[in-house]
């Protein structure tokens, strides 16, 4: 077999074979096929797509070259939870809790943040002496247990992927639907999970910035995991303005907490459950979406969710008190109003630009080594469609500089007041269970 062939037969448009495709992945994770040859096919698979048996060969191909997480010691169905990015993206933290608290089996791998503000590993870790770096066993156990633990990312998780992704990065093949399916799947599988919900985000602080597009990547995914024997459903959300109120590590904590309790923010909540009773469906406590919505709204208004929190702190050495005294998570010592400059109705707000200037007053990370400041970022207090008077506050910065002018400066420009009525996006654009 040759590269050279493999390479024409998709520039062509013809389908390649599992042979062909483990063929350039074994070859290119080893080294014996140059970036050059990997780089034409990339981009013919760019320009010529690939099937749907082609998508979930190159993703199984992409588990096969690393390490696969072993999580059969977990009994029953493990559903896990994908998110395409965003700004305030705070769902992982409520939905752990929540759909461990009516009996799914949690078994939660996430890493570190960058971009705005820190991954789920960053957020956990603003809570006083909660740690992920727990042995396998332990974390079999604690899930069998209290159906719910997060680790660190660990192992040689899709080699493959990683170098595949660096070369794309560089040969303007990113923004490709096979190989966006196949790079995020192909690590959700590896870590084990025999089930996966999909938030795909669509709008100006997503990836996909437009529905199409999203749409296409969300039926793409799922249709991989369902070729492969991962039961997988996808929720298209909107990322046209922050989820929620919160974007900063600690912050976000609180506004998990608050959720918890019944009274967090109504697109948040309403995300939740939305992606929650997928997760329900799929682990098979419940037969309909309906009921499920059913189980995890009692479990929220009865406090047991809540009570599922504080017993995940508590056993991964987490100070369970900052659930009922979210003052003893870090604090920022400046707190300062944005106010308006005029009256009328929040008409835009640009997510990527807010998450931005979170990242400026310290609240996410550049590179793998930068530090993270956990207490600072930004609470919104306006949302799209809402009315605001001239020198109220749309929101508030929480930081630990004195000087957050430039920060200013970049909110204002990320925030558009409009006279006249407008309608608040929707939240939820599509549930998508099949591919």
């Amino acid at each position: 077999m040759r590269m050279y062939d493999i390479i024409e037969k998709k520039r062509d448009g013809k389908s390649l074979n599992e042979d062909e495709i483990d063929f350039f992945i074994d070859g290119y994770t080893n080294g014996t096929i140059p970036d050059y040859q990997a780089s034409a096919l990339l981009m013919a698979i760019y320009f010529q797509d690939m099937t749907a048996a082609e998508r979930a060969n190159l993703t199984m191909a992409m588990v096969k070259s690393g390490d696969e997480i072993d999580l059969s010691a977990i009994e029953g169905i493990k559903v896990d939870k994908h998110s395409t990015g965003g700004v305030g993206d705070t769902t992982t933290l409520i939905l752990g809790p929540l759909v461990a608290s009516v009996g799914v089996p949690v078994a939660k791998m996430s890493g570190r943040g960058l971009g705005h503000t820190g991954g789920t590993i960053d957020k956990l870790e603003s809570i006083p002496g909660f740690h992920v770096e727990i042995t396998n066993n332990e974390f079999v156990k604690l899930v069998n247990h209290n159906k719910l633990a997060v680790i660190g990312q660990t192992g040689n998780l899709t080699p493959a992927d990683k170098k595949i992704y660096s070369l794309r990065d560089v040969t303007a093949t990113v923004n490709s639907i096979p190989l966006i399916a196949s790079s995020i799947m192909s690590k959700k599988i590896a870590s084990g999970a025999d089930a996966i919900v999909l938030d795909v985000k669509t709008g100006t602080g997503a990836f996909m910035k437009n529905l199409d597009d999203a749409r296409a990547l969300a039926k793409a995914m799922v249709s991989i995991g369902n070729h492969v024997g991962r039961k997988t459903a996808a929720v298209i959300s909107d990322m046209n303005q922050p989820l929620g109120f919160a974007i900063g590590n600690a912050l976000e904590v609180k506004e998990a907490i608050d959720t918890l309790k019944g009274h967090g923010p109504e697109d948040l909540t309403e995300l939740c459950l939305a992606l929650g009773s997928q997760m329900v469906v799929l682990s098979n406590h419940a037969q309909t979406l309906e009921e499920a919505r059913e189980k995890l709204q009692e479990s929220i208004a009865s406090g047991k969710a809540f009570e599922q929190f504080k017993l995940f702190l508590s056993s991964q050495g987490g100070d369970a008190k900052v659930a009922d005294e979210p003052k003893l998570l870090p604090q920022a010592k400046n707190m300062i109003a944005l106010p308006a400059k005029e009256s009328g109705i929040v008409s835009e707000m640009v997510a990527n630009d807010i998450g931005t200037a979170a990242a400026m007053l310290g609240a996410g990370r550049t590179t793998k080594e930068s530090e993270i400041d956990l207490a600072v970022g930004i609470v919104l207090h306006k949302k799209i469609g809402d009315r605001v008077e001239k020198g109220e506050p749309l929101l508030t910065i929480h930081a630990n500089q004195e000087d957050v002018e430039t920060v200013k400066e970049k909110l204002y420009e990320s925030i558009t007041i409009s006279d006249g009525h407008i309608e608040k996006p929707p939240l939820i654009y599509d549930l998508i269970m099949e591919g």
